[in-house]
């Protein structure tokens, strides 16, 4: 097994092997099993502290409709995270399936989505082949559409433990310090917004994104309850 600091450490270079042309201006194409990161399969995340939230809005666009949210939460037992996610207002179906990825940097104050850079990958696995959802471990760690499946409906809303991501700050999997972004199918950016932590108490090293860039501030967006969401997600773990 890598050691988890041996991952923060070179979780930066995922980024250069994310760059990777697109198949006839789309991600898609044959699903290769057995692919993985140089730094071999994703590690099963435990001991993630509990309570802990962290949530992203995606804000009001002139250029896009859909808006919503995603919020993360470890699990009761802090093995893997519970994502409660509820977007809507998607464009024509023609531009789907849309996809969504953890994206490795935060956002700028500015909105622009392509400042995101590509997916989180500290296992540096890239995008292409796709992920193969039978075998989550070998897919980038915030390709959460790649590994629970793409948006097909408007609106759309889901629930589910991924495995791989962390509410522990200092660690590659660590999402709270990210950002999400929904693409179509083809991987254009259509509405992006930062993670932040909004219940419990942050633990462990300082927050940083695997490659070092400022960060000004958010993306103003219209505020959605936390309270709804924040029950919701706890009393589905505790279930």
């Amino acid at each position: 097994m890598h050691s988890k600091t041996l991952l923060t450490a070179l979780s930066g270079l995922a980024l250069v092997s994310a760059q990777v042309p697109l198949i006839n201006g789309t991600i898609s194409g044959p699903i290769v099993p057995g692919t993985t990161g140089r730094l071999g399969d994703a590690e099963i995340t435990e001991n993630n502290p509990v309570g802990v939230v962290y949530q992203a809005i995606l804000p009001n666009r002139n250029t896009s409709d859909i808006r919503g949210y995603i919020a993360g939460t470890a699990n009761s037992n802090g093995t893997g995270v519970q994502f409660n996610i509820n977007f809507f207002g998607f464009p024509s179906a023609a531009l789907g399936p849309f996809m969504y990825h953890i994206h490795d940097q935060p956002i700028p104050s500015n909105g622009n989505c392509t400042a995101a850079l590509a997916h989180q990958d500290p296992y540096i696995r890239g995008e292409i082949p796709p992920c193969d959802p039978t075998q989550p471990q070998t897919c980038q760690v915030g390709d959460l559409s790649g590994k629970h499946g793409n948006i097909t409906s408007n609106p759309f809303q889901t629930t589910y433990l991924d495995l791989y991501t962390s509410t522990e700050s200092g660690l590659g999997s660590f999402f709270g310090n990210r950002s999400i972004v929904i693409h179509t199918s083809n991987a254009t950016r259509l509405n992006c917004a930062n993670f932040t932590l909004v219940a419990g108490n942050a633990t462990g090293a300082a927050p940083q994104p695997t490659i070092t860039g400022a960060f000004t501030g958010g993306a103003s967006a219209q505020f959605v309850s936390f309270g709804a969401v924040a029950a919701g997600l706890l009393a589905f773990v505790l279930l």
